[in-house]
């Protein structure tokens, strides 16, 4: 597997979307809301850098399954949030790569009425968003490649790397 960002470029990445996230909300209350499981790595990063009043909160998107590479239909589990009724929401993915499991999470969060609904992403896979919707802040730019680590995984391991990889494609089984 190759290294696409190493431990010290996703630090600096995180330090300055929790920068970014400091100069918008200004000393406002803010719900962090993490899309399980890719973003717990940076969420767990991010409010550690946050000098804001926090709430945080996860829910589930999914819409890969065992060894797909490719996503499927998409499953939305709001249950493991905190109400978010007027309240600013900040909703942290892992990976920004089609935009509609983004696209379709804010729908259903929208319902909710919070006082302002955002979006953070750590990285943007170049050339496969297929929605409107752009993410408010982004980590990392990243080819179009299938990428692990930082939480982000594969058949459910690589989570725990602390650098981002790209399977190459004889890694991954079809």
């Amino acid at each position: 597997m190759k290294t696409l960002l190493t431990k010290d470029q996703l630090d600096e990445g995180v330090s300055r979307l929790a920068w970014e996230t400091q100069q918008y909300y200004k000393g406002k209350p803010l719900t962090i809301l993490g899309v399980l499981t890719g973003s717990i790595m940076l969420v767990a990063d991010l409010v550690r850098r946050v000098n804001l009043p926090i709430t945080i909160g996860f829910v589930t998107a999914s819409s890969y399954r065992g060894t797909a590479t490719t996503p499927g239909q998409l499953t939305i589990k709001l249950d493991g949030m905190p109400e978010i009724k007027d309240r600013h929401v900040l909703v942290v993915d892992d990976i920004f790569d089609t935009g509609h499991t983004m696209s379709k999470l804010l729908v259903e969060l929208k319902k909710h009425n919070p006082a302002t609904l955002r979006t953070m992403t750590l990285l943007r896979k170049h050339g496969r968003k297929e929605v409107a919707m752009e993410p408010d802040h982004v980590g990392f730019e990243i080819p179009n490649e299938f990428v692990v680590g930082y939480g982000l995984d594969y058949q459910d391991l690589f989570r725990n790397l602390p650098y981002l990889g790209a399977l190459e494609e004889h890694e991954i089984k079809g």
